[in-house]
Formats: C-alpha cells, sequence, structure tokens
C-alpha cells in the first residue's frame, strides 16, 4: 500500500503531471518547467505512489500516458486553475504573471495577431510565455481538456461551456501573379480558371469553398494545401488564382495581386473562443483584453 496519501499532491506535482502528458517526454517537460530530467523522474515516482498508478509507459523510443494519467491530468487542469485564481487578488499585476499560455491558430491568425500580442506581452508582462500549436479544425475537448487556453479561429466549436468574441471581420480576395495573368473580372473569368485552396485536416474545406459549394458553384482545383502559408508558392509564376482572406496580402500573400471576388460571397469573421472556466479569471480576462486590443490595431 502507497505510504503517501491527497495531502501529498500540490500544485508543483499537478503541473508536471499535464507537462509529461502534454509533451509526451520526460526532456521536453523537463524543458517546459525549466527543471532537470532527474527532477522530473524523481517526481513521477513521487506521483505514481500517490495514485498507485504507472501513468506512463514505454513506447518505442518515447512514452505514452496510461488511462488513468489521461483523466487524472484532465482533473489537474482544473484543479491548476482554481489554484491561479485562488492565488490571485481582485487587484492582477500582469508585470508579476509568470506562466505559459498556450493559444490554438492556423498559420493566417496566427502570423496576422501573435506577433503583435508576442511585442505588448514583452512590455507588459515579460514573464508570460505564449505556446502556439495549429488550431486545425478546433474542438471543444481542445479547451475542456485545456490543451490550449484560447482558441482563435473563424469556426468556433459549439458549445454551453465556451464562450467565444468576435475579434474582425475580413472580406474574400482573389490572389494572383501579376507577371502571369490578369485580374479575374468577371464571374466566368473566375469559374474557368483552376485554383488553390485550403483543406484543413481531416478534410475541412474553407467557409468560402463550402459556401459557394452549396450553391451548386464548381471551381477547378490543381492544388489544395493545409494551410494558407503553402498557397504562394503555387500561385507564383503560373494562372492559379487562390481565394482567401485579404488580410492574408499583408504578410503571406503580400508578393501577390489580388483583387475583388467577382461575385457575391460573405465575409469571414475571426473570434476568440475560451473556456468558462476562465471567464472570471482576472489573468485571462487581461489577456484575452490584450488579444482584442491588437486586433483592433491590426484592421485598423
Amino acid at each position: 500500500m502507497s505510504k503517501f496519501d491527497h495531502l501529498d499532491l500540490d500544485g508543483r506535482l499537478l503541473q508536471l503531471l499535464v507537462a509529461v502528458v502534454e509533451t509526451g517526454s520526460v526532456t521536453r517537460a523537463a524543458e517546459r518547467l525549466g527543471v532537470t530530467q532527474s527532477a522530473v523522474s524523481h517526481l513521477l515516482d513521487k506521483l505514481r505512489a500517490i495514485t498507485n498508478d504507472p501513468l506512463f509507459v514505454k513506447s518505442g523510443r518515447g512514452i505514452v500516458a496510461t488511462e488513468r494519467a489521461e483523466k487524472l491530468a484532465a482533473q489537474a487542469r482544473e484543479l491548476l486553475s482554481t489554484l491561479q485564481g485562488f492565488a490571485q487578488s481582485d487587484q492582477f499585476d500582469p508585470a508579476l504573471w509568470n506562466t505559459t499560455i498556450t493559444i490554438a491558430a492556423n498559420d493566417f491568425q496566427r502570423d496576422l495577431l501573435l506577433p503583435a500580442l508576442m511585442t505588448r506581452l514583452r512590455t507588459r508582462a515579460p514573464g508570460l510565455a505564449l505556446r502556439v500549436i495549429p488550431s486545425d479544425v478546433p474542438s471543444l475537448e481542445m479547451l475542456r481538456n485545456e490543451r490550449c487556453q484560447l482558441v482563435i479561429s473563424p469556426r468556433p466549436p459549439d458549445g454551453t461551456d465556451v464562450v467565444q468574441k468576435r475579434l474582425f471581420e475580413d472580406q474574400y480576395q482573389v490572389f494572383y501573379d501579376p507577371q502571369v495573368r490578369q485580374p479575374p473580372l468577371t464571374r466566368a473569368q473566375y469559374l474557368s480558371a483552376r485554383h488553390v485552396t485550403v483543406v484543413y485536416e481531416p478534410r475541412r474545406s474553407l467557409d468560402f469553398d463550402q459556401w459557394l459549394a452549396d450553391k451548386g458553384v464548381h471551381r477547378q482545383f490543381a492544388v489544395t494545401v493545409p494551410g494558407f502559408a503553402g498557397i504562394a508558392p503555387f500561385v507564383q509564376g503560373t494562372d492559379l488564382l487562390a481565394t482567401g482572406p485579404g488580410l492574408l496580402g499583408r504578410h503571406m500573400l503580400r508578393d501577390l495581386a489580388s483583387t475583388k471576388v467577382p461575385l457575391a460571397c460573405p465575409r469571414m469573421p475571426m473570434f476568440m473562443v475560451w473556456h468558462m472556466r476562465h471567464q472570471h479569471n482576472h489573468a485571462h480576462a487581461w489577456l484575452r483584453g490584450q488579444v482584442d486590443e491588437v486586433a483592433k490595431a491590426v484592421i485598423a
């Protein structure tokens, strides 16, 4: 029988468990937490004794979490959030905030918003680090299981335990190489061309592409790529067209020309999404405010 009980648990052990589950590596968990690998191994042994479970087993050259460890990590995330709120006063000081926040965002919103956000944080909250992961097709579980604290996406997951805020709207534009072709000015020119588009895994089309397909408007796709960053190399030097958010012209597609889509189409919204557990957390509310301010500045 274990000589430990639940009173032997503390926030650092919970943080360690989450780090090893999320990274799948003692080495990477140690790097994230800023401790030695031997310290992680020692604390894992303590956790195993407390929980009476191996927690992690070898798989090839790495390790994988047991089913119990996955369940415990989900509970640990909730407890860590509660502990953080317990320790915070009503007068939150971002300059004293030392933690890592994970934001899920695909390449468009990532490159558009997060470098500017990091610039703000370096002066306002120097102890805050950002971890950015791809959102792909964002799910409720990403927020419920604390894989991330914020999702930035045009398609927010729908659930009663998440909150969303619209950051901005963008108009779709057609991007092309002006050295090769003229802009498509008519519906016929647009539909007769070949196109490059984005399809997120697992096979989720852009809202614009799905909107056209639902209306029976079909285009010939020569290339599909998993993110907007893959578009430019296929369009440059060719007569291919790509339709995407106009704000792409400020960074990823800045070397291409663009024109209005020559047919009626919706605008693209962008949302910030978080779990209800963080709704009244002073630190997270402050961070959300920073994201909102960055969005306003970017589209101004």
